[in-house]
């Protein structure tokens, strides 16, 4: 019986990434609550970088988005 490798190929990439690289300055739009909820758990935690696949430079950039929205009362601080 032959057993299939799942999901090992597969790489995550940035999602805020084009195909030249990060293109600079960072900054990911704290109004876009529907993209930045994807990013954050439902107890309103960040997601890893290895679990989102975005690079160090959006992760910081994300994490600054989100503790905007949250003081804006965009986000909640916690979750359900």
């Amino acid at each position: 019986m032959i057993r299939k490798k799942l999901g090992r190929n597969k790489k995550n990439r940035c999602r805020f990434c084009t195909k030249e690289g990060c293109p600079r300055p960072a900054f990911v739009d704290y109004k876009d609550v529907g993209s930045i909820k994807k990013m954050c758990t439902n107890q309103g935690k960040l997601y890893s970088r290895k679990r989102t696949g975005t690079c160090s430079t959006y992760q910081r950039a994300l994490g600054v988005a989100i503790k905007r929205a949250r003081f804006m009362g965009l986000l909640a601080y916690v979750g359900e």
